[in-house]
């Protein structure tokens, strides 16, 4: 494939392009039919252009982004005057009733004289609320600064709204896809829609035939990137804070001054957003240039430091409108859980969009809220049970006299009292534990550990330690941990780009010009996102003998073998080049090997309910409940249990059932091989175009074209979270054969073994993807928070009946 070149230690120098185009893509731009004059011919930048249409396809269409674009602005508006107004134009002493007003004069307030007060009471005439911000300087200088902001802010969402109503028409004339059908098409659907009018008007013109992986590097160009410098421990995220263990720190506002010093700023690194400067790919002055990148970003946190009280007074102000009626209305939404920035990258395949990782980080939020909840103080226990008591006895007698005689209401505290007993009740209640929880950590983490794919081998065996609670914690945060460290952002972020940051420049500039490759048509790409075995591989993880890679030029944890092995399964008309196509092979060879020593995939599927059971998931679905039996199979084999024959089974190990079921799913999608474990198991994918079962192709074409449309769409679901299992199962194989590996000498291998990374299947077959709702979390000069919603349960999947099933669950 073109674009994978042979490793050099130092990057092969490019000349230096002043054009605005990568090399050979000078005279970009979409070519369409002669005589037509669509605005989208214009467009040279490609890196813009296919992220503009996948946001266009995320964020559900030009309507839902404008309207977007324009409460950004009314919300920044709106909170500027808000607070301008209650700090200038509210007279708080009347407002609590500490002293009368009346038309004619104001007088002290007399017992005698209390009267109930109205908020046009407190509110002051605008003659003299003008004349208190005309007399504060301060006051009128914020509202300058805030003003030339939200003019900046205009003209930029103007422009963008003639952005998106180009890529609108884009969508319409070229893709042929309207508006009111957008949300029906896959992001898969699209990008296939793309490539195939790169053949017909080609789009890039250096290269004719345009790849799933070109389109990725484009979008991601830098994430994977900021990936990479995550995975080699580059970017100084962990603090030693005094009294207290290593700390991980990464908010919104230290990723977006990490991205402006060494991407898109005005003294970045790259001299535009598809090349490198040509001066750091030579290694002759790489300690000049770590001088002054040292100096750029002493100068990026000086600015930080001035500018530290303007932001922190927005943070504050932010969060207090956003969260205050939430915490109220719900005290406990700041015990829930979302996963962390630092996680979110941890976590992170290279060439994995953020729907990708939303949906695979959505599947595991379940199981990590288990997971963490199962970790409770015995001491802590008890003594949230007598304050929720006695706090829980006071705020019913408080209700009930509410009840009995509304005038309680207008007792001075009395709501004051309520409110806070509530918000105590709700914080005890959370350090009570379920009584009907199963104590299963190992289970739990490997539940965890199938769907994040990513984590440190110390976990295996110590799921149950307070200090493997307290690492995943990092990655799995407290929503008030998130709102804290955010509101602290402002004061810590400059202090680390002047201290540990500078210390890295060398090592900075080390990495970008070793771990920077140019590809044909593409421009500068990170060489780890290139997913080559060879370059970039970790022999103890299935790449031994098929990599060349040094320990520095090693992916840390098995990032290339699994983010070849992701991409692949959700990429499945993706050609990979030669290296990657010999590790594919060689994975599937061993697991066919392994799968001759594991249980039945029949077995697996009657085991399913204890399984699911076992591990309190009782909402799980088909490919769920697939997963919960190759996790839970080597715990019920050990245990001694029969399985549904009455008959006892030999003890397995996990590596062994996750290859059984794998090497069914590969067998099942050979032709006119295994069709009945296809309909039991997955639904079948020798059609590049299918997305239903063989057996119902007749009914599709049978159809009307809107009746099959939704049914490829109930079917387009359920292939996806199939699909998501399969995944997960690569993931446990993978995992528990690299701890075999590190374990061989020290000792025999255990059949539970937690997870830390997933491989995905590389079957011809193509995957459809559910396309999910990507909204933007960025907000209008403040941050905002992405959301980590609990996915909800898609259709339950019938599996094969089990009349003569007697196993029982025991923990």
């Amino acid at each position: 494939m073109a674009g994978f070149e042979t490793y050099h230690q130092e990057y092969q120098r490019i000349e230096d392009y002043d054009e605005d185009s990568p090399p050979g893509e000078e005279d970009l731009l979409i070519h369409v039919p002669e005589g037509r004059g669509d605005p989208w011919h214009h467009i040279k930048n490609l890196d813009n252009f296919f992220t503009r249409i996948y946001h266009f396809h995320q964020k559900n269409g030009f309507a839902c982004m404008v309207l977007s674009e324009f409460f950004e602005l009314v919300q920044f508006l709106f909170v500027v005057t808000f607070t301008t107004f209650l700090f200038n134009c509210v007279e708080y002493d009347v407002l609590f009733a500490n002293r009368v007003i009346n038309h004619t004069g104001q007088s002290p307030l007399g017992p005698l004289d209390r009267k109930k007060v109205t908020l046009p009471d407190a509110i002051l005439p605008g003659e003299q609320c003008t004349e208190r911000i005309q007399g504060n300087s301060w006051i009128i200088f914020l509202l300058i600064m805030a003003a030339i902001f939200w003019v900046y802010r205009l003209v930029k969402v103007i422009c963008n709204v003639l952005s998106y109503w180009e890529i609108r028409q884009f969508y319409k004339k070229a893709l042929k896809i309207q508006m009111d059908e957008l949300c029906n098409f896959t992001w898969q659907e699209v990008q296939g829609r793309l490539i195939h009018l790169q053949r017909e008007q080609p789009m890039c013109v250096q290269k004719r035939e345009l790849s799933e992986l070109d389109i990725y590097h484009r979008i991601l160009r830098f994430k994977n990137y900021t990936v990479a410098m995550i995975n080699k421990s580059l970017l100084p995220v962990r603090l030693r804070v005094p009294f207290f263990s290593d700390m991980i720190f990464l908010t919104q506002g230290l990723k977006y001054n990490f991205e402006l010093i060494l991407f898109w700023g005005p003294l970045s690194l790259f001299q535009n957003k598809w090349s490198l400067h040509p001066k750091y790919k030579r290694a002759a002055n790489r300690q000049e240039l770590a001088k002054k990148l040292s100096r750029i970003i002493l100068l990026t946190g000086l600015v930080n430091l001035l500018l530290c009280p303007f932001v922190l007074v927005w943070q504050v102000l932010y969060a207090f409108f956003s969260y205050a009626e939430v915490i109220k209305r719900e005290p406990g939404s700041l015990g829930a859980r979302r996963w962390s920035l630092y996680g979110r990258l941890y976590l992170r395949h290279f060439n994995e969009l953020d729907h990708e990782l939303q949906g695979r980080l959505g599947r595991g939020y379940k199981p990590a809220a288990k997971y963490m909840n199962a970790f409770v103080s015995p001491l802590l226990a008890v003594l949230a049970k007598n304050v929720a008591f006695f706090s829980g006895s006071v705020l019913a007698v408080l209700i009930a006299l509410t009840v009995y005689d509304e005038d309680v209401l207008t007792v001075q505290h009395i709501l004051t009292a309520i409110t806070v007993l509530g918000l105590v009740i709700t914080i005890t209640r959370s350090f009570i534990p379920d009584e009907h929880m199963v104590w299963c950590p190992e289970q739990l983490l490997q539940c965890v550990l199938a769907h994040i794919h990513y984590m440190p081998d110390h976990w295996k065996g110590n799921a149950n330690k307070s200090e493997t609670r307290d690492e995943m914690a990092q990655l799995f945060q407290y929503k008030a941990v998130f709102i804290l460290e955010e509101l602290l952002s402002p004061i810590i972020t400059p202090f680390i780009l002047i201290f540990p940051l500078r210390s890295k420049s060398l090592e900075i500039i080390d990495f970008f010009r070793n771990f920077t490759v140019d590809v044909a048509g593409v421009g500068d790409i990170c060489s780890f996102a290139q997913m080559d075995i060879r370059r970039h591989g970790n022999p103890q993880w299935m790449s031994e003998g098929q990599t060349e890679a040094s320990v520095y030029q090693q992916a840390e944890n098995g990032k290339t073998e699994l983010s070849l092995m992701h991409f692949t399964i959700k990429n499945p008309r993706w050609q990979p080049p030669q290296e990657s196509s010999v590790f594919i092979s060689h994975l599937k060879e061993k697991v066919h090997q392994d799968a001759q020593t594991g249980p039945s995939p029949q077995l697996l599927l009657s085991e399913a309910p204890l399984c699911t059971s076992l591990l309190s998931n009782e909402s799980a679905t088909g490919p769920d409940n697939l997963l919960a039996s190759v996790l839970a199979h080597p715990v019920l084999t050990a245990s001694g249990l029969p399985g549904r024959n009455r008959r006892f089974v030999p003890p397995s190990s996990t590596a062994s059932a996750a290859a059984s079921v794998l090497a069914s799913l590969s067998s099942s999608q050979q032709p006119h091989a295994g069709r009945s474990r296809s309909h039991t198991l997955l639904p079948s994918r020798q059609s590049h175009d299918s997305t239903m079962y063989c057996s119902d192709h007749t009914v599709g074409d049978s159809m009307s074209a809107s009746d099959s449309r939704l049914l490829s769409q109930s079917y387009s679901a359920l292939a996806s979270e199939f699909a998501s299992a399969e995944m997960s199962l690569h993931a446990i194989y993978m995992h528990e054969v690299h701890q075999q590996k590190t374990q061989h000498a020290s000792g025999p291998f255990q059949a539970s073994v937690p997870m830390r990374e997933l491989s995905i299947n590389s079957a011809q077959g193509p995957q459809i993807q559910s396309a999910q709702t990507v909204t933007d979390s960025h907000r209008l000069g403040g941050w905002a928070e992405e959301e980590e919603e609990e996915q909800v349960d898609e259709e339950e999947i019938n599996t094969s009946p089990v009349p003569d099933q007697t196993s029982r669950g025991s923990s």
